[in-house]
């Protein structure tokens, strides 16, 4: 099928009309219209009912949205992927969550470069929720994930057994800055520290947090691998008492689509899940401004 078709269906499912459809997409409304019946011919089905307001989708044109989504990123997946790189027989699709990225999917993506240097590796960044669609579509090998979903057909494994731990700059402990590190752990951390659910500072990314406590103080939950440099040499310190939480590391494939280089992959990343690695950006306090 002309993915323009595809391209086409899903501007206008964004834009509610046929007409703006046509001004994002530079062509005509006869064009815009053709290719829909164009569309809706090889599927055999309408797909949007037309209005003095614009267009809708029907519950078929509901239903082909994610097919069109999956189409045109296969599509764009392989304009990337090929040709081929020379001297290399495929390309391996790896992601992983932003908090992730650094150490974990970098030394993944490291040990794939020595061990399969015959193949090419595009790694991506984003929220668990898109890369477990990926992974489900096929546009991803394998994924690493904090909060992982258990769709059909996909495996899920955890990988490590990762600590939250509440940790504070010595002299400035205060204030206190929640970290949003999902579902679960909104759920045990208001359990167990109740006077602890509204805080002056919040963050959803654990990275930013950490350099504004090590630049202005204060503490919060962070990974053990990631603050154990700062505790080892006294820039931060454990909050006493404090309850610790679990927070494991899952990698999410899909069962039918291993293959042998795949297998090799995960293998290579399970052997670097056993190393006691230091996590942390060994960023550097900051002092702040004098007045």
């Amino acid at each position: 099928m002309d993915i323009s078709l595809a391209r086409t269906f899903l501007e206008i499912a964004r834009c509610g009309s046929f007409v703006a459809a046509a001004e994002r997409l530079h062509v005509t409304q006869a064009a815009v219209t053709s290719r829909v019946q164009n569309l809706e011919s090889q599927l055999n089905c309408t797909l949007f009912i037309r209005n003095r307001s614009g267009a809708r989708l029907t519950a078929d044109g509901e239903a082909f949205v994610t097919h069109a989504t999956q189409m045109i990123q296969a599509w764009d997946n392989a304009q990337r992927d090929l040709p081929l790189l020379k001297g290399f027989s495929d390309v391996l699709h790896i992601g992983g969550e932003a908090s992730l990225a650094t150490p974990l999917v970098l030394e993944w993506v490291r040990a794939l470069r020595q061990h399969l240097p015959e193949h090419s590796v595009r790694a991506e960044i984003g929220e668990s929720s898109t890369l477990m669609q990926r992974v489900e579509q096929g546009t991803l090998d394998a994924a690493l994930v904090y909060r992982p979903e258990y769709l059909p057909g996909l495996q899920v494994e955890e990988l490590l057994e990762e600590k939250l731990v509440q940790v504070c700059l010595p002299d400035r402990p205060e204030p206190y800055v929640y970290v949003d590190w999902g579902e679960e752990f909104r759920r045990q951390h208001d359990a167990a520290l109740p006077s602890r659910t509204r805080a002056p500072v919040i963050f959803d990314f654990g990275p930013l947090a950490l350099q504004y406590i090590l630049e202005s103080g204060g503490s919060g939950y962070f990974r053990s691998r990631v603050v154990r440099h700062y505790l080892e040499t006294g820039m931060l310190q454990r909050v006493a008492m404090a309850p610790e939480f679990s927070f494991p590391v899952y990698l999410v494939y899909a069962r039918q689509r291993t293959s042998e280089v795949l297998e090799q992959a995960i293998g290579q990343l399970r052997e670097l899940a056993q190393i006691e690695q230091d996590w942390s950006q060994r960023w550097d306090p900051v002092p702040p401004p004098s007045a």
